[in-house]
């Protein structure tokens, strides 16, 4: 078995703290703008909207892996904002408004769609 003495256990303790001492400074010298887990661009993988540069972390059915992606523009489809983060289709760009019937049963599976309109046009 490996057996260590109570005499070296001042030095391996030393190791230990001068390797994760050199570690943090490795991981702190060089900041990344683009980060793990937050502030992620469009196709990286994602658990909630709050992580994404365009706050839309958009999955294709409910099996897939959510991956971030661009916000809806002017007259495609888009969802309501959602508790859960995570959605079907995107919301839409700012300005805009996701005009959508909302139900009740809609809300609870993340299916309430609707299209993105700009309601300072003036709709003739």
């Amino acid at each position: 078995m490996f057996q260590i003495s109570l005499k070296q256990c001042p030095f391996i303790m030393e190791k230990v703290l001068v390797l994760l001492l050199v570690a943090l400074t490795v991981a702190y010298a060089v900041p990344d703008p683009r980060g793990i887990i937050i502030n992620l661009d469009a196709g990286e993988l994602c658990l909630n909207s709050v992580q994404c540069k365009s706050k839309c972390c958009h999955r294709e059915t409910g099996l897939s892996l959510a991956r971030c992606a661009p916000k809806a523009s002017e007259n495609s489809e888009c969802s309501a904002w959602t508790l859960y983060g995570v959605y079907y289709k995107c919301p839409c760009e700012r300005g805009l408004t996701c005009e959508v019937d909302k139900t009740i049963v809609g809300s609870i599976t993340n299916t309430n769609f609707g299209i993105c309109l700009d309601v300072g046009s003036s709709s003739e």
